[in-house]
């Protein structure tokens, strides 16, 4: 059978065996109006003043939005934010881009990012995690954690996250807190949050909140943060909006992780030889880091043993002179990285990228069908391969009755082991 896998812009079609399981999101139908969906959230909405009471006339506003590694519907939410800020000016509206530990988005990427109009009636801060300048320290968590945050945000007048909820691989879900920490917080916030202790917990996975160090952590964090609104939605495979959740941080991001539960996480019977997945195509299948999610989704369901395909465009390489990449050149192979981290308490930028990938590698083999070459895949301890079916016709010769499944949108959906 044909099957269409998300890769890059415009996707890649493979051909598979016709008793390979496919396993994809439920279909969620966009809404018909999103624009006026939040317009109507954000005066209505979970747990707060509506937007437009609670913003002032001369109020600095300062809005975080996801970089450009996600698929976010930025100008919809700065559109209806402008609205309900009536007449704010250019300098008093301040988009936040939540880098995290990753590298600034450029101009062209910013560019790509927004529209033309909604560029001239905002001003852009890159965060920095590594500038101590431009970091603010607000205190510690109940772990001990150390809290530094972007200095210019939490001087806002107003502060508003914004982002979109889907499953993540060890904070549970995305958006909500995770626009403040890791989003805009300092470098060893970030790292500290994601020690070896914390990912390698049983409960840092797909769709785990209660009981998740990670999630939990920063959910505090938001609370010391003390934002004054939230906007985040759901998206279909498509990249539509498909729900808006706006007001407290914390409740209405409960709302949209149970609304995301019921459609991306689909229940399986079995553990699979060969798993072949994307990583949702671009932007995130930009570079090797990102792909590692879905990886990690595919990982939820490869027998031990087993082999990952991951189909992923990653034109962005590692990315490249990422402290990612500088990672996986200084280890031999992934068995001593995890030995190194687990004896020492280091606080390696992108560390975590790195232990999930190796943790899964103890498991299985992982395949890349990517634009890089050879030296780059195996600089990322990974094995390349240039033709999907010849690669899946030659595993499977070597398993009686061997078992296939694929994730067409790879992290978009994540199979659940039924118990």
């Amino acid at each position: 059978m044909k099957i269409k896998i998300d890769y890059g812009k415009k996707g890649i079609y493979v051909n598979l065996p016709s008793n390979s399981t496919v396993l994809r999101p439920l279909v969620t139908n966009p809404l018909k109006n999103p624009s006026n969906t939040i317009m109507s959230s954000t005066s209505s909405p979970i747990n707060s003043q509506p937007l437009e009471s609670i913003y002032k006339q001369g109020m600095v506003v300062g809005v975080s939005v996801c970089d450009h590694t996600r698929a976010q519907p930025r100008n919809e939410v700065l559109r209806s934010i402008i609205k309900k800020c009536d007449g704010i000016q250019k300098d008093n509206l301040v988009v936040f881009i939540a880098t995290g530990s990753h590298r600034q988005s450029s101009k062209l990427e910013i560019n790509d990012m927004f529209d033309k109009d909604v560029l001239s009636m905002i001003t852009i801060v890159n965060h920095n995690s590594e500038e101590s300048q431009e970091l603010k320290h607000i205190g510690k968590t109940s772990k001990k954690t150390s809290l530094m945050l972007n200095k210019l945000w939490l001087e806002c007048d107003l502060k508003i996250t914004t982002g979109f909820v889907e499953p993540h691989f060890f904070a549970g879900f995305s958006g909500g807190p995770k626009m403040i920490a890791p989003g805009l917080a300092g470098i060893d916030t970030i790292t500290t949050l994601h020690n070896y202790e914390r990912i390698i917990n049983k409960n840092s996975t797909w769709g785990i909140t209660k009981g998740n160090p990670i999630h939990e952590e920063i959910v505090e964090i938001s609370r010391l943060a003390r934002p004054d609104f939230s906007i985040d939605l759901t998206l279909n495979r498509n990249n539509e909006i498909t729900n808006v959740f706006s007001g407290n941080l914390q409740d209405e991001h409960e709302l949209a992780c149970n609304f995301v539960k019921k459609n991306a996480m689909q229940k399986t019977d079995k553990l699979f030889d060969i798993v072949i997945t994307s990583n949702s195509g671009y932007p995130l299948d930009q570079n090797i880091y990102q792909s590692i999610k879905g990886v990690s989704a595919a990982a939820q369901i490869t027998k031990p043993g087993g082999s990952i395909i991951s189909v992923s465009e990653c034109i962005d390489g590692f990315p490249y002179k990422s402290n990612y990449e500088k990672l996986l050149k200084t280890y031999n192979n992934p068995r001593t990285f995890l030995e190194y981290i687990k004896q020492n308490d280091t606080k390696i930028p992108d560390q975590w990228q790195f232990q999930i990938q190796s943790q899964i590698q103890m498991q299985s083999k992982i395949y890349l069908y990517s634009k890089l070459g050879e030296k780059d895949v195996s600089d990322a301890h990974l094995l390349r391969t240039e033709n999907i079916e010849d690669l899946i016709e030659d595993l499977s010769s070597k398993i009686n009755n061997p078992s296939i499944c694929v994730l067409p949108e790879g992290p978009q959906t994540i199979p659940l082991l039924a118990k």
